[in-house]
């Protein structure tokens, strides 16, 4: 009668299931996603893990997980806050696809004359 009725999640989940969180955090990364993916994949694993960090430290671990061909682009931008960053790697993969896609084209074109 009358006592505290306790809502503990945490006692129900066991330990070593934040640690594997946490190392899947640390390797996660673009590979053949595409940058909203990957986004998606980074952010929902920050959430199962109860991440929160600041918006630069985010940042930092988006870029780095990014295709490099992207983050040497993505680099040379100015950005402020996630958002603007995710929008600019979105441009820089559609671009770089574009490029390649020409280019492959002209090579094909070239290599079989």
């Amino acid at each position: 009668m009358g006592g505290v009725e306790e809502n503990n999640e945490e006692e129900y989940v066991p330990k070593h299931y934040y640690k594997e969180l946490f190392n899947r955090l640390q390797m996660i990364t673009q590979g053949s996603k595409t940058v909203e993916e990957y986004q998606k994949e980074l952010e929902a694993t920050m959430i199962r893990a109860n991440v929160n960090e600041d918006e630069e430290v985010t940042m930092s671990r988006f870029l780095n997980g990014l295709n490099r061909d992207i983050t040497n682009v993505v680099e040379l931008q100015s950005y402020v806050e996630l958002e603007e960053l995710v929008h600019l790697a979105i441009k820089v993969r559609g671009q770089l696809k574009r490029k390649g896609s020409a280019w492959s084209r002209a090579y094909s074109r070239s290599s079989s004359g």
